[in-house]
Order: structure tokens, then C-alpha cells, then sequence
């Protein structure tokens, strides 16, 4: 079994079994009479697993211990969007204290199910400009969260992908148009890209059938280097689409370090993990009577560097070719590609 198949196999059978564990404790809490946080996920049970580890270390940071003071109850989409409306109004129907969101489509998912139940959410977008909340500072309504506004960095991506290839005469963004914030990602990038006279490729992808024929078109528009879009589908098809840039040879920027973690070539954007913990935290606060609409915001801007994959010649790859090769677990990238994490915290007293 090769090492991908084995994370990924392990990866599986531990998100199962964490979420049989929930279920079990899930039942004893309500005889209990202990609150329950439905966790709305637009990804998968192994990522799922993940995102409710981070949240439950913010929540015990605050006196809350899963399975003993509170438990989680997991509506998982695996990447397929439309069945967010359903598995939200399942949640509501459960009468749950909180909604955690996992993504932007399953924030909008539970916004649209409820206007009672606190919503928290985690994701990648403008959420005053995609109607969310009403402002930063007042965020208003039942809604709350933590934005990496990440769609707004891929600018800074394409300028580490020309540092990475500086002869590309093609870079590709491959995206998921189904995503809420697809468009102003698209938008920015496409500023950048012709504020510099690059040429852009867009290669859509909604499903991993999709994935083949997208490699297909980036190889036959010979393009330099490829972004992965900021979205939660993509996101969890990392570990395919880290396999697919080393098999074509393509060097690849990622949107989250987590890909890089993975074998991924470079990341820049922001900490999922530190995000889903500062949720949970948030989920403690409102646990405890706060209301998502507070009134006063924060902020937190966080700068981390990463090595390069070194090779006998130094930090630099000697080829566009061995750029794309897949990574040890532990490689970084160079110190001169610095990956500036922005994460905007809404309100909440």
C-alpha cells in the first residue's frame, strides 16, 4: 500500500470511527440534557473528523468537553452541495443549540434553515459582500464567524507561482464555479493577472470525474503552473490533486498549508485548523449566553515562512519538472515565499 493510500485509509476509518463515538455520545448527552452542536460540512467524514478535533480544542479552552459538557451531531454533504438545504433543515428539525459551517455553501445552507439558532461558521469569502452578516464590527442577525477572505489573495498566489516558474507563459486557475465565493476569486485574479500581462487559463472542476479532463486541458495549453481555487470541494480532493500535479508534472500552488503537509509544493493562506479552533471557542462564548450579533470586532494577522523542498543545489527546485514532484511530510517552502495568514474574526461579546 503506497503512503497516500495508507493516509487516506487511515484517515477514513479514524473520521468514521470518530463520528460513531459522537453518535453514541450524541445519545447519551440528550438523556442528559447537555447541549448539542450541529456541525454542518460540505466535505467528507475524514475531513469532517478533522475540522470537529480543531473545534473541540476551542471549546475545552472555555470549560467545554465533548461528550461530557456538550456533543457534536455531524451532517456531512462529501462535496456535493445540494444536499446542504437538507441535511441544515435536519439540523434545525433536531432543535440544536448552535450550527457550526463548515465552508461558505453550508454557511449559506444553515442561514436559509434558520434565523434563530447561533450560526458560526468558518470560510474563505467576503461575508459582508456576500451577505452574511451586515458588517465586520456588527455582524447582526443569528450569524458569526471566522473569514480567511482568502478569495482575495490570489493576487499574492499568482505572484509566488511566477516567483516558482518565472517563464510561464500560461498560469491555470482551476476552481469550483458551484462555490459561493468562486466569482470573486475569479474576479481578483483576473485583475492581477492582467495588471501584469499574464495569460490565465480557467479550468473548472465540480466533481472528481472532472479532474481528468482538467489536467487534460492544462497540459494542452502547456501551462506553467497551476492555483488551486479557495474552496471546500478542492480542499478535500487535495490528496488526488497532488498526485495528479506529480504525475503531469505540473508545479502547483494550494490555497491551505494543510496540502503541503500532504506533499503539496506551496500554500498561501491561512491556518484551517487555528480557524476551527477560534470557532470553537466562539461556540463556548455563545454556549454561555452570548449573542452572534455582538457588537465589537477583532482582528488577528499572522505571518509564518516556510522552507522549499531543498536539493543538493539548495532552497530553489532545479527544474519546473521537479517543483511538481510530491513532498516528504515536513518539507516547506523557501524563506523568501512568505505565506501572510489572514484570518478576520467577527464579533462577539
Amino acid at each position: 500500500m503506497s503512503d497516500m493510500k495508507r493516509r487516506e485509509f487511515t484517515a477514513l476509518v479514524g473520521g468514521v470511527g470518530l463520528l460513531l463515538a459522537v453518535k453514541v455520545r450524541r445519545a447519551r448527552a440528550q438523556q442528559a440534557g447537555i447541549p448539542v452542536v450541529g456541525y454542518l460540512s460540505s466535505l467528507s467524514a475524514p475531513v469532517t473528523s478533522k475540522r470537529i478535533a480543531s473545534f473541540g480544542q476551542g471549546l475545552s479552552e472555555t470549560g467545554y468537553t465533548v461528550g461530557r459538557d456538550v456533543t457534536v451531531e455531524a451532517r456531512m454533504a462529501e462535496g456535493q452541495y445540494d444536499r446542504l438545504p437538507a441535511l441544515a433543515a435536519d439540523l434545525v428539525g433536531r432543535r440544536v443549540s448552535l450550527i457550526a459551517a463548515l465552508g461558505p455553501p453550508a454557511a449559506f445552507a444553515a442561514k436559509a434553515a434558520s434565523t434563530a439558532i447561533p450560526i458560526i461558521f468558518v470560510g474563505a469569502l467576503d461575508p459582508v459582500e456576500a451577505g452574511l452578516v451586515a458588517s465586520l464590527n456588527r455582524p447582526g442577525g443569528n450569524v458569526t464567524g471566522i473569514t480567511f477572505i482568502g478569495a482575495s489573495l490570489g493576487g499574492k498566489r499568482l505572484e509566488l507561482a511566477r516567483e516558482l516558474v518565472p517563464n510561464a507563459g500560461v498560469v491555470a486557475l482551476m476552481t469550483n464555479p458551484n462555490s459561493p465565493d468562486a466569482l470573486e476569486e475569479l474576479r481578483n485574479l483576473q485583475d492581477a493577472a492582467k495588471a501584469i500581462g499574464q495569460q490565465l487559463l480557467v479550468v473548472p472542476a465540480t466533481s472528481d470525474h472532472d479532474f481528468e479532463a482538467a489536467f487534460a486541458s492544462i497540459l494542452q495549453h502547456r501551462v506553467g503552473v497551476l492555483l488551486i481555487g479557495q474552496d471546500p470541494f478542492l480542499f478535500q480532493s487535495s490528496d488526488r490533486l497532488i498526485a495528479l500535479a506529480a504525475r503531469h508534472r505540473i508545479p502547483t500552488v494550494y490555497p491551505i498549508g494543510e496540502a503541503v503537509a500532504g506533499g503539496g509544493l506551496i500554500s498561501y493562506g491561512a491556518s484551517v485548523p487555528d480557524a476551527w479552533h477560534l470557532a470553537g471557542v466562539y461556540a463556548a462564548r455563545i454556549l454561555k449566553g452570548a449573542r452572534p450579533c455582538g457588537i465589537a470586532g477583532r482582528a488577528a494577522d499572522t505571518v509564518r515562512s516556510r522552507d522549499q523542498p531543498q536539493d543538493s543545489e539548495g532552497t530553489r527546485p532545479r527544474s519546473a519538472a521537479d517543483a511538481a514532484r510530491p513532498r516528504r511530510r515536513g518539507d516547506r517552502m523557501s524563506a523568501k515565499l512568505k505565506r501572510r495568514e489572514f484570518i478576520t474574526l467577527l464579533g462577539i461579546l
